[in-house]
């Protein structure tokens, strides 16, 4: 049986990336085709998607810090959203016959929330995770798992282990945790210790407490989040936890075939997701972000989550409501998953088409995080400070070239101002961070993101803002290197080609010099 789950879901993920849609939606009609045929969930597939969860939230967590993440507008906002979210829907469901008042109020919570392992995997895979739109989506998503988890509480008669106040001492495990990451080295072991961590500690000691093991899982990702070597880990794991993830999207197409009343009643599901969206948005702005990052914020959230799924079965167990409500919140879950994963892809895009028209409802007075950026007496910009852009910055500064770099890392950004680089925090798909950007001043700008679409967005940002200098970016692959061009830079290098020409000029200044 695991044979054909994993050649259909090849399949399906091959027509799906074809014709120019996410992967995950090709994996989510996988089980959809794999239910028609007769099969249903398995413990293995129930253990793999878990798997799968655990290994994503905890490399969201190495990419975080909480104290970036857990501030007054995500905390205020999350909870502001699932009242007013939750208000509207409760109007639509006391429309509804058979259920009871209590029931639809826990089910219209459960819809209020939002899709932790979509939104963690469209920030991931667009390498937005640490922009602060990003960063204010994962923070909203961990409130609302906390919130779960008391629903979670009250809904099933089980309270949390009196021992859970234990976990208030977790930062105490941070020096020991450092500790082990520093032993593990650079291979196979250095993937089990992450794998300990994700599933043992995170997933099943918080399971033990009477926690969420999702929760779990990511808080201890947030633990190794300002290590050096967090980034290695995260790459360590990314094929286990995209191959277990794949295990996810089929148990959630496998969840069940609709009948016409379900079809219908998912389809009116499916339509209020705009209505969640546009609160969030509106709710975002309330808290003085700028129309660019709500709206990023708001349509990466623009899903159900799979929270709603579990109260579902739980109806369903305790008798609160017909089993059919469950095949209708999987469809609907799984729509919403379809939806959004092809428009977060080009969210930009988008957004760029409507900017006009949505900063007009910006409040006057900014938030600290979207204020504009001043480059000083700069002459040289570098866009992106990893490996890549703080070999540029060294080496062009040594040479009494005055630099400045940009990077949406917020912890990548305190480091470099420890070591005495001069790198500022800014977002570089941002259309608006290009407009406020006095670059009059700036002879030559080096894109050195590894994500194609931030570098080509910034040419054509840069030349629609009217920047008339040089332009040089990085790309990972021929056909990059051409899109790029293309976009308006002047010259653009694949840089594995450059590693070569590096390491012979090194060779050679060693020898000849």
């Amino acid at each position: 049986m695991e044979i054909l789950w994993i050649a259909v879901a090849f399949i399906c993920g091959l027509i799906a990336r074809y014709i120019h849609l996410p992967a995950l939606v090709g994996y989510l009609a996988a089980g959809f085709i794999l239910n028609y045929l007769g099969f249903g969930h398995t413990e293995m597939l129930e253990f793999i998607a878990h798997t799968g969860v655990l290994l994503l939230l905890f490399s969201v967590g190495l990419k975080l810090r909480l104290k970036n993440v857990l501030r007054v507008e995500v905390f205020a906002g999350s909870l502001l959203h699932m009242a007013l979210a939750s208000a509207v829907l409760f109007a639509v469901f006391l429309s509804i016959n058979g259920l009871q008042v209590s029931t639809a109020l826990i089910v219209c919570i459960a819809l209020s929330f939002s899709s932790t392992v979509v939104a963690a995997k469209v920030l991931e895979e667009k390498k937005e995770l640490r922009s602060f739109h990003g960063r204010v989506s994962i923070g909203i998503l961990i409130i609302q798992d906390l919130v779960a988890v008391v629903i979670l509480s009250l809904s099933s008669g089980h309270s949390p282990s009196v021992w859970a106040l234990s976990l208030l001492a977790l930062p105490l495990l941070k020096p020991l945790v450092h500790r082990l990451l520093e032993w593990s080295g650079h291979d196979e072991l250095l993937v089990l210790y992450g794998l300990v961590l994700a599933l043992v500690v995170g997933g099943l000691g918080f399971e033990t407490f009477g926690l969420s093991s999702e929760l779990g899982a990511l808080l201890l990702g947030i633990l190794l989040a300002d290590h050096r070597r967090s980034s290695e880990l995260s790459h360590a794991l990314w094929s286990l936890k995209e191959v277990f993830l794949v295990g996810f999207f089929l148990q959630i197409g496998m969840s069940g075939l609709p009948n016409a009343n379900s079809l219908v009643y998912a389809a009116g599901l499916v339509l209020l997701l705009p209505v969640k969206s546009l609160l969030y948005f509106f709710v975002l702005l309330l808290f003085r972000l700028r129309a660019r990052t709500a709206f990023l914020a708001a349509l990466s959230l623009t899903t159900y989550s799979e929270f709603g799924l579990i109260i579902a079965q739980l109806g369903v167990q305790n008798g609160w409501f017909a089993s059919e409500w469950l095949v209708t919140m999987a469809f609907a879950v799984a729509l919403s998953f379809i939806l959004a994963a092809p428009l977060n892809r080009v969210a930009h895009s988008i957004y760029g088409r409507f900017e006009h028209q949505l900063s007009t409802l910006e409040s006057k007075r900014r938030h600290p995080d979207d204020e504009p950026i001043h480059l000083g007496s700069a002459q040289l910009l570098i866009v992106g400070m990893g490996r890549v852009g703080t070999g540029a910055y060294h080496f062009l500064s040594h040479r009494e070239l005055r630099c400045v770099g940009l990077d949406s890392d917020p912890a990548q950004v305190e480091r470099h101002i420890k070591a005495g680089r001069r790198v500022l925090y800014a977002d570089a798909e941002d259309p608006g961070l290009w407009h406020n950007l006095h670059v009059h001043n700036i002879t030559a700008v080096l894109l050195a993101m590894p994500d194609l679409e931030a570098n080509t967005i910034a040419v054509k940002q840069l030349r629609k803002a009217g920047y008339q200098g040089f332009i040089g970016a990085t790309g990972v692959y021929p056909e990059h290197v051409d899109a790029i061009v293309k976009a308006g830079a002047d010259v653009a290098y694949n840089y594995f080609d450059e590693v070569g020409v590096g390491f012979a000029e090194h060779v050679w200044e060693k020898i000849y010099a």
